[in-house]
Parts: C-alpha cells; sequence; structure tokens
C-alpha cells in the first residue's frame, strides 16, 4: 500500500506533523517494500485552501492511505473524493518510522469524518483560550 504521512522532515527518521494541510513535507512510503519519496507540501503555505491542495498533491502521487493526526474538512472531502482511505492518531513525539510501524499492526484508526481536533494554535489567540473575544 502506499501510505502518505505528514512529517516534519525528509526521512523516515524525521518527527511525523500532526496537522495535514499544513504539514511541511509528505512521505510517500510502500508498506510492502518500506520505499519513501519525500513531497514538498507546497500548500501549506497557502494562506487559504491548504488542506485541498494537499490532498490534491497525495491525490497525484498515488497515495491509497494519509495517516496523520489531524485531517480538517476539506482535506477529508478532497482526499475522500479521490477514494483515498484517512487514518488518525499519530503524536508529534512519533518518528514517521514508528507511524509506519504501529500502522502496519493495526494501531491507527480509519476514519470516517473530518477532525474536530485542535490546530497548530492551541488556542493561542487573542482571547487566549478563554472563550472570550480578544477585543
Amino acid at each position: 500500500m502506499k501510505l502518505c504521512i505528514s512529517s516534519s522532515g525528509k526521512d523516515i527518521g524525521a518527527r511525523v506533523d500532526t496537522a495535514f494541510g499544513r504539514a511541511p513535507y509528505f512521505l510517500i512510503i510502500d508498506t510492502e517494500t518500506m520505499e519513501a519519496e519525500v513531497v514538498e507540501n507546497a500548500a501549506a503555505a497557502s494562506g487559504h485552501g491548504a488542506g485541498i491542495g494537499a490532498a490534491q498533491i497525495v491525490s497525484d502521487k498515488g497515495a491509497e492511505a494519509v495517516l496523520s493526526g489531524f485531517v480538517g474538512p476539506n482535506a477529508f472531502s478532497a482526499l475522500k473524493a479521490s477514494d483515498i482511505r484517512i487514518f488518525e492518531g499519530i503524536s508529534a513525539n512519533d518518528t514517521v518510522q514508528e507511524a509506519v510501524t504501529g500502522f502496519k499492526k493495526g494501531d491507527y484508526r480509519e476514519v470516517t469524518a473530518p477532525s474536530t481536533g485542535p490546530g497548530r494554535g492551541g488556542g493561542r489567540g487573542r482571547g487566549g483560550g478563554r472563550g472570550r473575544r480578544g477585543f
């Protein structure tokens, strides 16, 4: 299977990146041979539509599944439209190698709906994560 893992670096020893659309790199890994292709996520720098652009990149590379921490609604829809399976649950503490090993063991769940998990901001907007506007 050609598995795409969102990554912070260019090799299997790199830490994973939990935000699919904004990950700097994707590693497309053949889970049988462990052959890996590094793909720069040009969509990560987009002001809007990063998830859709990232999904297109992954689809163009022939990935059959994506493994990430969180896949937002736009990326989710785009990936599903390309018949790409989506698995979530990797941690920023995992390396790409550890994520592949876990995937092969069945440690990650396939999702049927987009993530509602935390984004990269971690609630540090002007409201300070206290449920109020930062005016």
